[in-house]
């Protein structure tokens, strides 16, 4: 088995491979992801960001931000692109409601990411008046796992309370993201059995990769055999169908391809979607911590940086070096995504060579 992939299988990302040089030639801006604030109600031991309750950087101002889309409107049919507001915790901001109908007003779809401590009732009333579109509540596992790893102890409560308000809302498309790890590896079946009984119908799994702190607590990273059993699990319960659930964005995965999301691997960083940081740095998804920044709204205008920058996220050429050097699958891998790499241009995970 060449690479450790069938020969359909490859035949199949050879197609792939030639639709998404395709896709990058184009880079038609698909998802604008904003990080309002660093500012976070939660200190999570698995956090890229490294958040805390009071940010050294401000928060961006509305203003500022609102003028940045309103340079972007003229360049786009606005439904087709989807503005998600991150963190930190988005919520931690008190204007998001503001922001979010003016965004609703210009056009765009609109959504949040959150921890789920601020998200009651009231709050989820008021989001949705102002036209919230998608939202994503992190649930790490059951309440002792989920707790210690969020280091709060009504943390699992509110999360599973934000989650159950959703399922409520059929308006709304929302799913639940799980940051899989060894303590919460051996429940996931259970888990996923709790979910479905919630109403939770979309899951998607990640595995936490070394970045921020969770670079500091290394019994977090799953073993080659732990990786290997997560991979096992989320095919399987693909296969059964009850639950819609894909593993997150982390890289390619040779012969799990096709067979744990929903499509081949790629990295949509700086191909459709494009960051807004906090300080302005426009970036690819907010999940990239090491500076590979294109420009800033103060400075530059937005779809300029987007249409003749962002080259070293759409010409991936630079990353054969190191482990990528002579890789067979790189054509298909294009050398990771581009939050794997830190500020050395360094691959820091290799889910490929994890699973051979």
């Amino acid at each position: 088995m060449k690479n450790g992939l069938g020969v359909r299988r490859r035949l199949a990302l050879d197609i792939f491979s030639n639709i998404e040089d395709k896709r990058i030639a184009a880079h038609e801006l698909r998802t604008i992801m904003w990080e309002a604030t660093l500012r976070c109600n939660l200190a999570c031991r698995h956090c890229g960001s490294d958040c805390r309750s009071e940010a050294a950087v401000p928060d961006m101002p509305a203003a500022d931000f609102l003028r940045t889309i309103d340079t972007i409107t003229p360049h786009v049919v606005p439904n087709r692109v989807l503005i998600v507001i991150t963190g930190g915790e988005a919520l931690m901001r008190r204007d998001i409601e503001e922001v979010g109908r003016a965004l609703y007003d210009r056009g765009y779809p609109w959504g949040i990411v959150t921890n789920g401590m601020l998200l009651d009732e009231r709050r989820l009333e008021s989001l949705l008046r102002a036209g919230l579109h998608t939202a994503t509540v992190s649930l790490d596992g059951f309440a002792e796992t989920h707790n210690r790893i969020r280091r709060n102890e009504r943390s699992y409560e509110r999360a599973l309370g934000a989650l159950r308000l959703l399922a409520r809302q059929p308006d709304i498309l929302y799913d639940a993201v799980t940051c899989a790890n060894a303590d919460t590896l051996a429940t996931l079946p259970r888990f996923r059995d709790f979910l479905i009984a919630e109403g939770v119908k979309r899951w998607r799994i990640f595995t936490i990769f070394p970045v921020g702190r969770g670079a500091d607590d290394p019994s977090l990273q799953l073993d080659t055999e732990q990786f290997r059993r997560l991979m096992e699990f989320i095919r399987d319960t693909r296969r059964e169908g009850r639950i819609a659930v894909n593993y997150g964005c982390e890289g390619f995965l040779g012969r799990y391809e096709g067979d744990v999301r929903d499509t081949f691997y790629h990295c949509s960083a700086g191909v459709s979607i494009a960051g807004i940081r906090v300080d302005g740095a426009i970036s690819g998804c907010t999940s990239i911590r090491a500076r590979y920044d294109q420009g800033n709204i103060y400075r530059d205008n937005f779809m300029d940086v987007w249409n003749n920058r962002f080259a070293p996220y759409r010409d991936r050429e630079w990353m054969r070096h190191g482990a990528c050097g002579n890789c067979r699958v790189f054509k298909y891998c294009r050398g990771n995504g581009m939050h794997l790499r830190d500020e050395t241009g360094q691959l820091l995970v290799c889910h490929y060579k994890k699973l051979l």
